[in-house]
């Protein structure tokens, strides 16, 4: 593998075996016997070489399949021990004899003890056979090996390189690099979180089971190596000098065979080439979509927003949930959880009153960026206080967290330490700004707090009520650090039920017909009035100051509101009944 993450498509030879050449129909015509040398059988046989003299070691290079009819060998059993030594030390594959010239019933025994000492398998061809048919099989079979070889290796680049076109994400690398392997592969951070997985049709469960101490134990020898001790292939992700994490696949294949024999021309217990190639391959493919997408989300963060959405829509059983979570470093087996929202507040609620919004006046990129530096500050803050979670945005305005808590005593002191950690976090990061007394800073957030739950499935109740807590509490002029249910009162509760049909039909009752009027008559805005007089407590004067209006202009608007709805404003029920409706709608309008 390349420094930049890309292979180099170069392949090593692919050999067929002493066992696989004598299963050849020209060898097997031959009648062959094995003698001698059985534990050498799994050799790889690179080439076949025809010999009649007894001198031949020195002009071979290992790897050969010797043939003969021993017509030129020693007569002498000093001179037969000498030839199967050369024979072995120089590494040839085996010894083929075949009976009838020099040998009729078979080969001395001298022989056979000396190929068996030295692990060589010694043949005996009972029947003539023309070398020739040999040699033509093994060397077709030797060149149809090495182009099945390099047609899965094309077949590997082809995919990958298609994976890299269409810009696919880590988990389909993954499950495409496990489907061509046929083996579990593993794709985990420099903390050994696991980021996708493919158990290639085994269990996720077994796989992932402590995933973090079992990879610690993978220690390969390089970027791309194979660790016999506990079969997995292993390569580094990353380009541009930058690591960011490690691919793994499990080849647990020759973990039986001796140590030191080889398998198919590569040491016995090792993976064949084609895997290599596999891994680096996806490797530089997950390489390649990390840097066109440098500027986006991190892997984790994806991870965390998937899972977050998984437990919000039930698009995934909660086991998967639990088992990705805890791959990932996050355990909520066991736990008690606490969803968390956190979301900012309006821009200026003065000016809502009044009608206008601050924030349709941002740039289309300012609110994707408050949203990713909210999130960012989220989950430093969780790592501030020391806590563990999932944590992502939930939306386009808020950013949601699920607290994995040891017991539920430590659910007060878990959730002030993270509102503390993340105001203060925001407030290194936030411009200074002269201080107002009694107000509450313009880009000031939100956190709110659903229900401590004791269980996984109850985790979706929990993410929704701060979600709903959070919205609710928009309006809230309390500067609090944790805004829980009790705290947004009726407002809150009217947000749980803004779906109800009877709660819609009393807004409509209430307030449909001014809010036709303001339809009608875009510059009046007369439901910004009501709603100045309403949160003032029916003070015409706060109110008017409020609105930024004169008090003439004012009591006009309230009487022309009077007018429209058929309604005594200076009633207390009457008020009491509009602004329950205001309260309605805005739960309605909430996105």
């Amino acid at each position: 593998m390349s420094s930049d993450g890309v292979t180099d498509g170069s392949v090593s030879p692919v050999f067929p075996t002493v066992r696989e050449v004598l299963a050849l129909d020209p060898v097997r015509h031959g009648a062959p016997r094995l003698v001698a040398g059985d534990a050498g059988l799994d050799a790889p046989v690179r080439w076949v070489h025809v010999a009649e003299v007894p001198d031949i070691a020195t002009l071979l290079g290992g790897g050969e399949l010797v043939l003969t009819t021993g017509i030129g060998l020693p007569a002498d059993d000093a001179g037969l021990r000498a030839f199967i030594g050369d024979l072995a030390d120089v590494g040839v594959s085996g010894l083929v004899v075949e009976l009838g010239r020099r040998y009729v019933s078979g080969v001395p025994r001298v022989m056979a003890a000396a190929a068996e000492r030295r692990g060589l398998p010694l043949v005996e061809l009972r029947r003539a056979t023309p070398f020739v048919r040999i040699t033509e099989a093994v060397h077709a079979l030797i060149v149809d090996a090495q182009l099945t070889e390099l047609r899965a290796t094309e077949e590997i680049h082809q995919r990958f390189t298609e994976l890299s076109v269409e810009g696919a994400g880590p988990a389909e690398v993954v499950r495409q690099a496990a489907e061509l392997a046929g083996c579990p592969v593993v794709l985990e951070n420099l903390s050994r979180q696991v980021l996708a997985y493919d158990p290639a049709g085994e269990s996720a469960e077994l796989l992932l089971d402590g995933w973090e101490q079992h990879s610690r134990r993978i220690r390969p020898a390089g970027r791309t190596a194979y660790d016999a001790d506990s079969g997995w292939l292993v390569t580094t992700v990353g380009a541009r000098g930058q690591d960011w994490g490690r691919l793994l696949l499990r080849w647990p294949g020759g973990g039986d065979l001796a140590a030191g024999t080889t398998l198919g021309g590569r040491p016995a217990g090792t993976p064949p080439t084609r895997l290599t190639i596999l891994v680096e391959r996806a490797a530089s493919t997950l390489a390649l979509g990390r840097l066109i997408r440098r500027d986006a989300e991190g892997l984790e963060r994806q991870i965390h927003r998937t899972l977050l959405t998984a437990l919000l829509d039930h698009s995934r059983p909660v086991d998967e949930v639990a088992l990705r979570a805890r791959a990932l470093g996050v355990t909520l087996e066991r736990r008690h959880l606490v969803g968390v929202v956190v979301r900012h507040r309006l821009d200026d609620p003065a000016a809502e009153a009044a009608g206008e919004s601050t924030v349709a006046a941002e740039s289309p990129e300012a609110g994707p960026a408050r949203l990713r530096d909210l999130a960012e500050a989220v989950g430093q803050a969780l790592r501030e206080a020391k806590l563990t979670g999932l944590t992502s945005a939930v939306d386009d305005q808020a950013v949601g967290a699920l607290l994995a808590l040891p017991d539920p005593a430590a659910e007060e002191r878990a959730l002030t330490a993270f509102a503390a950690a993340l105001r203060r976090i925001r407030l290194d990061a936030a411009p200074a700004r002269p201080a107002v007394a009694g107000a509450v800073p313009p880009d000031a957030v939100i956190v709110a707090a659903g229900s401590g739950v004791g269980g996984l499935r109850e985790a979706r109740r929990s993410l929704i009520e701060a979600r709903q807590i959070a919205d609710a509490a928009r309006r809230d002029r309390r500067d609090l650090p944790i805004f829980r249910l009790p705290h947004v009162g009726l407002a809150g509760l009217l947000h749980l039920l803004r779906d109800e049909p009877r709660v819609q039909t009393f807004v409509e009752r209430e307030l449909g017909a001014l809010l036709a009027h303001d339809a009608r008559h875009p510059r009046d805005q007369l439901l910004g009035t009501l709603r100045a007089y309403l949160e003032q407590g029916r003070n015409k004067s706060a109110a008017a100051a409020a609105a930024h209006l004169s008090r003439p202009a004012f009591y006009e608007r309230l009487a022309r509101i009077a007018r429209i709805l058929d309604v005594d404003l200076d009633s207390v029920e009457a008020c009491l009944s509009l602004h329950v409706a205001l309260l309605a709608l805005d739960a309605i309008r909430t996105p």
